[in-house]
């Protein structure tokens, strides 16, 4: 099996951030440069860069982008409050993914010492979160083969988890791609995951790179696939995890983990520490983020409902604990509920 080789997902060039595109993909690998704060958040709000670490990294970079515009001859009063200004629109641009709040604080964080200190603040968060990615995908492999038969499995996935969610090797799908690798894979089923496709679009563009077997299924399928003996283990990212294990995810997350447990198959998240937020113990307090209707209502600019039809259009839903098989980061099982499983 060949290992993709990809530009990273974000880098800082010449005062600019570099990403790929993500609404161009698959037909297209499109590199953005985004030279403003402004860029930045039209790039996170259309999901041109999406998924949660790699929003919390353009955000990192983008309290850089800032502290370089207002604070380049020194960190004055003024500046400094331009600086504020901007992290808190940033950390506004998707409300749901905690890790955008923690990277863009952990970036201002660093502001006194200078915009220097702030980019390498943020450039170091992007090599953190590759050697994370790294020691979780090893966990949660290991998490796997611990709660499933011990043959190739048939793994079911949502949305996209990935290197184009991460800085590199990604987190859910990171984990399918090394399993895949040691030879322990038949074949992924990935939602296509609506409402934008990012798992028809993404995750397949990811799979197929990696010459991973793969079909998309569409999203309603997913119980079917399960009752038909298709699925042995179900591996999701996050965007947000409470203290006691609720989990943000994308939309449909909640009913593949009602499904799974009535199927008794391991319902696996695989997310960062930086994904937990311990203030927020019940999932009902995350605050969900619910996008414009125009993304239901139409397809390739062609308007698929009657006219004046209204959309509920949520970007998340919240898993309760107890549906949860088990929560991994990069320091092991955090979370476990095995009567599931």
């Amino acid at each position: 099996m060949s290992k993709p080789s990809y530009p990273a997902s974000l880098s800082w060039d010449e005062n600019a951030i570099v990403t790929l595109d993500q609404r161009a993909l698959p037909h297209e690998s499109r590199l953005l440069r985004l030279a403003t704060v402004d860029d930045v958040i039209t790039a996170i709000t259309t999901l041109a860069v999406r998924g949660a670490p790699s929003i919390g990294l353009a955000g990192a970079l983008g309290v850089a982008l800032s502290a370089y515009a207002h604070c380049r001859s020194g960190v004055t009063g003024a500046g400094r409050q331009a600086v504020h200004a901007d992290a808190r629109r940033l950390a506004a641009a998707r409300p749901t993914a905690v890790n955008l709040s923690w990277a863009v604080d952990r970036a201002l964080g660093k502001l006194a010492d200078g915009p220097d200190a702030v980019l390498a603040e943020a450039t170091a968060m992007i090599d953190e979160d590759r050697a994370i990615n790294r020691r979780m995908v090893a966990h949660a492999a290991q998490a796997v083969r611990d709660r499933c038969p011990q043959r190739p499995l048939r793994l079911l996935t949502h949305c996209n988890t990935g290197r184009l969610a991460t800085a590199a090797v990604g987190t859910a799908l990171g984990t399918v791609l090394a399993l895949a690798e040691a030879g322990m894979v038949t074949e992924v089923l990935v939602d296509e995951t609506r409402p934008l496709l990012q798992g028809a679009r993404l995750t397949a563009w990811e799979l197929a790179a990696a010459g991973v077997p793969h079909r998309v299924c569409v999203d309603s399928a997913a119980a079917a696939a399960m009752s038909r003996g298709l699925v042995d283990c179900v591996l999701v990212g996050a965007d947000r995890i409470t203290e006691r294990g609720d989990v943000a995810n994308k939309i449909g997350t909640y009913g593949l983990a009602i499904a799974a447990a009535h199927h008794g198959i391991p319902f696996i998240v695989v997310a960062p520490e930086s994904s937990w937020d311990r203030s927020v113990v019940d999932g009902r307090d995350i605050p969900i983020e619910e996008r414009d209707a125009d993304e239901v209502t139409t397809y390739g600019g062609l308007r698929t409902t009657p006219r004046g039809t209204r959309a509920y259009n949520p970007a998340f839903d919240v898993t309760p604990a107890p549906l949860v098989t088990a929560i991994v980061s990069e320091h092991g099982v955090r979370h476990t509920c095995e009567a599931v499983a």
